[in-house]
């Protein structure tokens, strides 16, 4: 599969129409994710019709945008004007959108071509993906193994070669931890950087969308057509991205001790695996130092308290009376109970709960409250290890990709899987997940670089330094 990079250069170039690498990824969809199960819907009329208004455009000598000609799936809980949209759960089965999300938009607008809607666990809530309510998506590198979540089907779709770049949510690590899993990059931006305006509210303070690649240089590309202020979210930054030129030689690189230490439950694959992360770039000239993040021990406890809480609250919507799946009953009262405990998932119900009772009176200060003082302090550590370091190395996750079932009857073994990326959401920083190594049995092993709010272009030349001096 060519690269969106490549593509782009391609399709600028006349040398390759946006109808003919529309045509090569069906292909490849057809003939693989029946074993996969990456897609929900696969958009081949509507993808058609844009690839072929792409040629049309470059035909005729017009600027072309940044994504010219370039397959992107998006992940299901995106609204795409016509287009169905359930959020991977049985409660919005037959939904079908009424506008598009401003993400979305921008990649249309940037000339790319959608191809399709992506798996995820219901409602974004989840680690493996198992818990969608249509479909079990596998890991392209091994079917075995789960893909990582929630935004399992993008992952997948990036690694098994079905698009060159696909748009994920990452509330607590949904893009990083799928990305490490399946062996490509996965890339949270800053919050407010990107435009939240039509991605399904999971945790408002938490969730924003990004892309996965199979390059360094394609999540750059696929980052500079989504960053944008939007008047639509409120919680949209005008503050431009910050452009910081480095040199390597002169690179502060922080190596948290609280994530190295034998109570993150790190493999030692995935340790060794760092270990050479750290070596290669001590070599380009990087300096490592330690800093301490002492207070990511509670960062686990406090994001499922504010993430449930926000999530009880935004999932109050669904009740079988504005849209979507409706039950009938013998009252109002009835309707929702029905609608509700027939159409939801258990994580999702497990999760609604733990935040209406995170809320309630009684408990809002013990649970809530507190939980949002210790993500005051989370943010207080990074702001000051980032007065020393100019970027973080951590893992991404403590483990590899597991089996399925392995951890789906364990919420709590599940929940450890985000470890490593949930103090990034809560600090609102930006991070990245990129390939490091494999495991002795062949699955993909991520580390994931964290920068300042806005300092992207920072973490993808450290990165892009990295990989061209190994």
């Amino acid at each position: 599969m060519l690269t969106a990079t490549e593509t782009v250069e391609l399709v600028k170039g006349q040398k390759l129409t946006a109808s003919a690498a529309l045509e090569t990824c069906l292909k490849v969809i057809d003939e693989r994710d029946g074993e996969i199960g990456a897609f929900l819907e696969v958009f081949t009329d509507s993808a058609r019709a844009q690839a072929a208004a792409v040629d049309i455009k470059a035909a005729s000598g017009r600027k072309m945008g940044l994504l010219a000609g370039v397959p992107v799936a998006i992940k299901d809980n995106m609204a795409y004007a016509g287009h169905r949209m359930t959020c991977g759960s049985k409660i919005l089965e037959g939904y079908i959108s009424p506008y598009t999300a401003t993400a979305v938009q921008r990649l249309i607008d940037e000339d790319a071509v959608i191809i399709g809607r992506a798996n995820m666990d219901e409602f974004a809530m989840g680690s493996s993906t198992e818990n969608s309510a249509y479909q079990k998506t596998k890991n392209p590198v091994n079917p075995a193994y789960v893909p990582g979540g929630s935004s399992g089907g993008s992952a997948a779709a990036v690694a098994a070669g079905f698009c060159p770049i696909a748009l994920g949510s990452d509330t607590g690590g949904s893009i990083r931890q799928p990305a490490a899993f399946c062996g490509v990059y996965g890339l949270k931006p800053t919050y407010g950087l990107v435009s939240r305006h039509g991605l399904t509210a999971f945790a408002s303070s938490l969730d924003q969308i990004g892309p996965f690649a199979s390059t360094v240089k394609d999540a750059e590309l696929a980052f500079s057509a989504l960053a944008a202020h939007d008047p639509k979210d409120s919680t949209s930054i005008e503050r431009p991205m910050m452009e910081r030129p480095f040199n390597m030689r002169s690179l502060r690189v922080g190596l948290p001790k609280e994530y190295f230490s034998d109570m993150t439950g790190l493999t030692p694959e995935v340790a060794a695996a760092m270990e050479k992360v750290k070596s290669r770039l001590s070599s380009a000239g990087a300096r490592m130092l330690e800093v301490s993040l002492p207070n990511s021990v509670y960062a686990l406890a406090a994001y499922y308290i504010i993430s449930s809480s926000e999530a009880s609250s935004n999932l109050g919507r669904f009740d079988g009376i504005r849209y979507g799946a409706s039950v009938k009953g013998s009252s109002l009262a009835d309707v929702y109970r029905k609608t509700r405990g027939q159409n939801f998932g258990p994580e999702v119900k497990r999760r609604i709960m733990l935040g209406a009772y995170s809320l309630s009176s009684g408990y809002y200060d013990a649970y809530y409250l507190k939980a949002q003082r210790i993500r005051t302090l989370i943010k207080q550590d990074f702001d000051e290890a980032f007065k020393t370091a100019d970027v973080i190395l951590t893992p991404t996750a403590p483990t590899t990709a597991f089996k399925f079932g392995e951890k789906i009857a364990d919420p709590l073994a599940m929940y450890l899987s985000d470890i490593f990326t949930i103090p990034c959401n809560l600090a609102g920083l930006a991070g990245i997940s990129f390939p490091t190594g494999k495991s002795q049995n062949g699955l993909p092993i991520g580390a994931q670089l964290l920068v300042k709010p806005f300092n992207e272009s920072l973490m993808f030349g450290v990165i892009k330094e990295l990989e061209h001096a190994a």
